[in-house]
């Protein structure tokens, strides 16, 4: 395994990450227990997780996945070998806080109470906030959103989170701040003012980065290298489109886009056409699919982690050995090819 900083926290984290959203729903507990043994003997000491997994959200099963994470803590203890990273759910979905579940101090304080609760935990390494007040481009919102806020009053509530942070920081209840979904203003306000006000650094930014979603580059990936503050890139395999299994409308027993309750906005005929181009490229050079989009990933100079997310053994064995592939620069050049072909996807 591999290991780069997290952001100028000090914490060296895995570049294979461990994503955990299938625990509680596509997995059982027992399943979920037998990833995180072998991540861990593979040397993934980073866990990410969120307080409104497990996914397809609902209320039924909202915390599922921490408590999963909490018992196998509490069976195995070794959380001093994980970095453990949760998230606060943003505004927008009706069973979290009655409803109410705008970042602010009080929500965040009533998050973070019950996350650890769930984790069986004293502390959480790095707390993110998992979208913006404001709303976000991601989640196939690219085609509608404007930045249409009062960036004064946004200022002013930035300025209470990191506030609030600072106090859970003290009491020892976090460790560190990242953020998610967010754009370059805001990834650079997050910034600004915790250096103009002396308050906590956010580490990182969790956003969506795969072969057929890079609105990551090039702004945000300049502020991530320039700034110290790396790329955690969720759903590096496109919902596990990338393998190639849901081309030509197949809908695998148990794949996630198969179950997903919420409209699928990446399934689309072009993105079916650049799919078509990657898969070929990779039998071409005697690779496997995901192997090589995990790898274009993890070898991206403004990325800390890659988020792997698997529901069998074979899926999670296969995209941890991502890691020791280092793709020729024949490849890298086929990639730039196929982008040019299809340069925004969704």
């Amino acid at each position: 395994m591999e290991y780069r900083k997290l952001g100028r926290s000090g914490l060296d984290i895995s570049v294979i990450g461990l994503g955990t959203m299938t625990w509680g729903f596509q997995n059982t507990q027992a399943q979920a227990f037998e990833q995180m043994d072998y991540a861990l003997e593979q040397g993934i000491n980073f866990f990410d997780t969120a307080e409104m997994y497990a996914i397809p959200p609902s209320e039924k099963t909202f915390g599922s996945t921490e408590t999963i994470i909490g018992n196998w803590f509490a069976s195995r203890s070794k959380r001093d070998k994980v970095i453990l990273a949760s998230k606060i759910t943003g505004p927008g979905l009706a069973w979290i806080r009655d409803g109410k579940s705008y970042i602010d101090k009080k929500n965040i304080l009533q998050a973070v109470e019950g996350s650890l609760k769930r984790l069986q935990t004293d502390y959480i390494d790095l707390y993110q906030l998992h979208w913006p007040n404001r709303g976000s481009y991601h989640f196939g919102q690219l085609w509608h959103y404007a930045p249409k806020f009062n960036a004064q009053a946004e200022q002013e509530n930035f300025l209470e989170v990191l506030h609030t942070m600072q106090d859970l920081i003290k009491q020892g209840k976090i460790r560190h701040l990242g953020i998610s979904n967010e754009t370059a203003w805001g990834m650079m306000k997050w910034l600004q003012l915790a250096e103009t006000n002396n308050l906590p650094r956010i580490a990182s930014i969790q956003n969506e980065y795969s072969l057929l979603c890079r609105h990551f580059e090039p702004d945000l990936s300049e502020i991530a290298i320039h700034e110290d503050c790396g790329l955690l890139a969720w759903s590096p395999l496109c919902r596990g489109m990338l393998s190639g299994k849901y081309l030509n409308n197949a809908h695998p027993e148990g794949a996630r886009i198969t179950i997903e309750t919420r409209p699928e906005h990446r399934v689309l005929p072009q993105t079916d056409a650049a799919i078509t181009k990657y898969v070929e490229l990779a039998k071409k050079h005697n690779l496997d699919p995901c192997q090589m989009a995990l790898a274009f990933v993890n070898q991206q100079p403004f990325v800390t982690s890659t988020l792997i997310g698997a529901t069998t053994m074979a899926q999670l064995t296969s995209n941890i050995d991502s890691i020791a592939l280092k793709l020729p620069a024949e490849v890298y050049t086929e990639i730039d090819k196929i982008r040019r072909e299809f340069p925004m996807l969704y």
